[in-house]
């Protein structure tokens, strides 16, 4: 009768460990989604479609970039909401939609700067949104442009941006360069071109920077961290 006693009781705590087991863990996962929720909504009120957001990207082009133009900022893309969840259309490998929230944390340090459009709130308006949408569809899928040529075969990330809102609402963000104009002397932005181009360095190509971009008059900045 003992025995009977002790298994039962054995069962009965073994059984109650399980379920405080399962309520501690249903517990947690449910405060870290709380936590994640609520680290979105404090992101999202201060964005709005069409934002543009700029960071240092870690792929092994960045510091020649950067250097090249003198500018902390390597990447960019534009900011979309969806179904509630905010997403970037970037030109990457390639050129495709990525949840924000993994669009920052794969920057350096997760640093980020969000801008926008000064008169925003007249230019961006819903209809508008959507024709950029349609207009940027077109390079969905294509492949990044590790020449920055100015063709639409392929494109890099701030060619992408900047011809989306170019075409939507006839806006230019910045200003078009020449490779020639940028500060091609270091070693490190020397190996790049040579890497790219051999001997053939096209130095009157036309090219739009992320650095170009991030200083245009024409953006405000709303959020950085």
């Amino acid at each position: 009768m003992k025995k009977i006693l002790l298994t039962i009781l054995t069962i009965g705590i073994l059984a109650f460990l399980v379920y405080w087991g399962t309520e501690m863990y249903q517990f947690a996962d449910g405060v870290k989604k709380d936590a994640v929720r609520l680290e979105n909504f404090k992101l999202g009120q201060s964005i709005q479609n069409g934002d543009i957001i700029f960071q240092t990207s870690q792929s092994s082009q960045s510091k020649a970039i950067q250097l090249a133009t003198d500018s902390k900022y390597s990447h960019m893309g534009i900011i979309y909401e969806n179904d509630g969840q905010f997403l970037v259309y970037e030109a990457v490998q390639p050129v495709k939609l990525t949840p924000l929230k993994d669009w920052i944390n794969r920057g350096e340090n997760g640093h980020y700067v969000i801008k926008r459009l000064e008169n925003a709130d007249e230019v961006l308006t819903k209809s508008t949104l959507t024709i950029m949408k349609q207009i940027g569809e077109q390079f969905n899928g294509k492949s990044y442009d590790i020449y920055f040529e100015w063709s639409d075969d392929k494109i890099y990330c701030s060619e992408l941006v900047w011809k989306i809102y170019k075409q939507a609402v006839d806006i230019e963000i910045g200003q078009l360069e020449q490779l020639s104009d940028f500060d091609l002397t270091n070693e490190i932005v020397k190996a790049k071109m040579q890497e790219r181009y051999g001997e053939n360095i096209p130095m009157d190509e036309k090219v739009i920077s992320p650095a170009a971009m991030f200083n245009s008059d024409k953006l405000i900045t709303v959020k950085s961290n």
